[in-house]
């Protein structure tokens, strides 16, 4: 995730044939769901690229490591205003939506969709596991499973009431961070330092040629140096933000889904307004965020403690703008692009653990060991070429099969039997 909704459920409402339990039909899907979802999959490694080739001072701050000018400096630019949290905003959304559809389908078929639910969020949770702790640190999965542990349980609430909950959820985080920034601002010289040094305690020059040893290394010890900051995210980091923001994201996707946005319910005349009612100030948002980074000169307690705050909120309203111009998209421009979009949908669990796979096997060192070898625009190219594996492998994969290898698998291990894979 790091930054994925990986709705192991069809997207759509319709009954097996056979009415047995069982995933919705591939035939029976959403289909503005499906092109949201490969939408958001692709979109998001423009930010995870960061963190799988870049020492961690880097993703907190650009200008502490790196080229910063020229090309790179465009290449931050676009990826901060256009990508930074805006594609997991739509996967969180995503995912709220897909538990309660999930939920819907299988009460209507008379299945006991509680304990189906909590059997796919376990395996959600112990994929997640292996994923972090064996892969990679930037893991999302552990963090949606264990909200769709806990937020499974207001998925009943009226739009209106869900939208409310998720907005102050969201807010929360933003404003624990607002609030230690108004303190630095207005503290003496002396407190500001030593606030400086606690932010940015373990991310000086040794500490970064530390971490740049331990990624171009084997992957055992990887592995070690890992471990405890997966941990440290699971518990402490969950409990203070990803919980709220995460939690806060997939609420309202729940809100939006009931409404009829995400399935591509409304008038047109609605997802026009609501693009340009995202877009605007979004962007402005977003904009006044870089303006600010620059007035700071990049001070980078301000930059973590304040200048979120205009991305944190201008992502969520052009995260909206996104939604609207996919479901207008997939309105009146459907075609090739929908259709490739959407096979990267149908198997985005599969597709986000690849981008996981070929990623470290570039910049691990039990791969090509390229960890904190390329500027922001060299990772750019990484991108596409990843892009350029995985939209062929998602078509040509779901002209063969029912579903992802790894949808299949999370579809076998909640129903307790094999699903059938291959196309008749």
């Amino acid at each position: 995730m790091s930054e994925t909704e990986v709705s192991e459920e069809g997207t759509g409402s319709s009954e097996n044939a056979d009415g047995d339990a069982g995933p919705t039909d591939p035939g029976d899907r959403i289909v503005s769901l499906d092109v949201l979802r490969g939408f958001a999959l692709l979109g998001i490694l423009v930010i995870n690229i960061w963190l799988f080739a870049l020492p961690t001072v880097g993703t907190l701050n650009p200008t502490l490591y790196g080229d910063m000018s020229g090309i790179n400096y465009a290449a931050w630019f676009v990826s901060h205003v256009f990508f930074e949290q805006k594609f997991v905003t739509l996967f969180t959304f995503l995912f709220g939506a897909g538990m309660v559809l999930f939920m819907e389908t299988k009460e209507r078929k008379g299945q006991p969709a509680r304990r189906l639910h909590f059997r796919r969020t376990f395996w959600l949770l112990v994929i997640g596991l292996g994923h972090a702790y064996l892969l990679w640190y930037g893991d999302i999965l552990v963090a949606y499973a264990l909200c769709g542990f806990l937020l499974v349980f207001v998925r009943r609430w009226r739009p209106r009431r869900l939208l409310v909950l998720g907005l102050f959820m969201f807010a929360l985080p933003a404003t624990l961070y607002l609030l230690g920034g108004v303190g630095y601002t207005v503290a003496d010289a002396e407190t500001q330092s030593e606030i400086e040094d606690t932010v940015l305690e373990g991310f000086g020059a040794e500490a970064v040629e530390a971490e740049k040893a331990v990624f171009q290394g084997d992957w055992l010890g990887q592995v070690e140096f890992r471990a405890p900051i997966v941990l440290g995210l699971q518990t402490f980091g969950f409990a203070v933000e990803s919980f709220w923001l995460f939690g806060g994201l997939m609420v309202i996707g729940m809100s939006l889904y009931k409404q009829g946005v995400l399935s591509n319910e409304r008038s047109t005349r609605f997802y026009r307004r609501l693009f340009v009612g995202g877009a605007v100030p979004g962007l402005a948002l977003i904009l006044t965020g870089v303006w600010y980074r620059h007035a700071v000169d990049w001070d980078t307690v301000q930059v973590l403690l304040l200048a979120r705050q205009f991305n944190h909120w201008g992502s969520l309203l052009l995260g909206l703008a996104y939604v609207a111009g996919i479901m207008l998209v997939c309105r009146y421009a459907a075609g090739r692009v929908t259709d490739t979009l959407s096979a990267v949908g149908r198997t985005a669990f599969s597709n986000y653990l690849l981008q996981t796979v070929i990623a470290t096997s570039i910049f691990y060192g039990h791969g090509l060991g390229l960890f904190g070898t390329l500027e922001r625009a060299e990772l750019l190219v990484v991108v596409v070429l990843i892009w350029a594996v995985q939209v062929p492998l998602s078509v040509f994969w779901l002209d063969r099969f029912r579903f992802g290898p790894v949808e299949w698998l999370w579809r076998t291990l909640t129903y307790g039997e094999r699903q059938p894979m291959r196309k008749e």
